[in-house]
């Protein structure tokens, strides 16, 4: 038995919360996967064994998965995750148990799935109860949604000029990012950043910005780093690797090998262009062709 990894896009009725839908198929040795940053939290249901709620993350965590276990992850886009007892904040950078959050909830997850014969029919399982549970949640903060749009990369924006954007002060903001997303603005913006220029070298795109040169350096100055140095520093930060050691030396995949483009699509999808007058005149270009994301 060989390692497997596969994602795919979530039906149209979650789409505006879900980003990617995934299922891991550990081998015949033990796995040692590397999660990343995403600006959301997931759900992962280890079949046979339970779930746990994978908080917000503000730097790589490594987990050892023994061989032969079957994973069905569910990655949540920033501000848009389940609803919980708890502010996501006291959830950051932690693996917690579904059960100790859904109680008899979770069970009943855990119980549902077990009756899917394989994951793959485990998957409309999983997305009937998503529903469900969303439906019975509050509406999200449209005003957040407008801010996380914002705060896409592709050009840089100053957190300041967000929050006067979206009719909030900084403080506000901050205080409802902490609440609903577990990150401040400054820290949803640096993980989102990085999601886009992974998106960019899973796509194998080629760099829009004449200044920023061809392969890293360049889809680097795309993503709105400043230069490949930032990058690098960035990437040590959030992943723990160099990027040439994340991409496996160059890009169009991760070092793993694992087909991420699902996860990756709806970053591309508001993939922009400094216009005439970037700068101050810029941002708000950018803020207006970013679309809010939607529950």
């Amino acid at each position: 038995m060989i390692d497997s990894y596969r994602e795919r896009a979530p039906s149209p009725a979650l789409a505006g919360a879900v980003r990617t839908i995934w299922i891991h198929r550990t081998g015949d040795a033990v796995t040692v996967h590397r999660h990343l940053p995403t600006g959301g939290v997931e759900l992962h249901v280890v079949l046979g064994r339970g779930v746990w709620l994978l908080g917000p993350l503000t730097t790589h965590r490594i987990e050892v998965i023994p061989p032969g276990t079957t994973i069905l992850g569910v990655r949540f886009r920033p501000g848009a995750a389940p609803p919980l007892p708890v502010p996501l904040e006291e959830l950051v950078d932690q693996r917690v148990p579904l059960a100790d959050l859904w109680g008899g909830m979770a069970e009943r997850l855990v119980d549902e799935i077990a009756v899917a014969e394989t994951p793959d029919r485990a998957v409309p399982v999983l997305e009937a109860f998503l529903l469900q549970r969303f439906r019975v949640a509050q509406a999200a903060d449209p005003l957040l949604r407008a801010a996380v749009a914002a705060l896409m990369p592709w050009q840089p924006v100053a957190v300041g000029a967000v929050a006067a954007r979206v009719g909030l002060s900084e403080s506000q903001l901050r205080r409802r990012s902490l609440h609903a997303v577990g990150l401040s603005p400054k820290a949803l913006q640096r993980a989102l950043r990085f999601q886009g220029f992974l998106a960019l070298a899973q796509a194998a795109a080629e760099p829009r910005r004449p200044r920023g040169g061809d392969g890293i350096a360049g889809l680097a100055i795309d993503a709105g780093y400043a230069d490949q140095p930032h990058l690098n520093r960035e990437c040590l930060r959030l992943a723990g690797q160099t990027p040439g050691e994340l991409l496996h030396g160059g890009v169009e995949r991760c070092a793993c090998g694992h087909d991420h483009s699902a996860s990756y699509r709806p970053f591309l999808a508001g993939r922009t262009l400094p216009g005439p007058g970037a700068g101050a005149g810029g941002s708000d270009r950018v803020l207006s062709q970013l679309r809010p994301f939607a529950i």
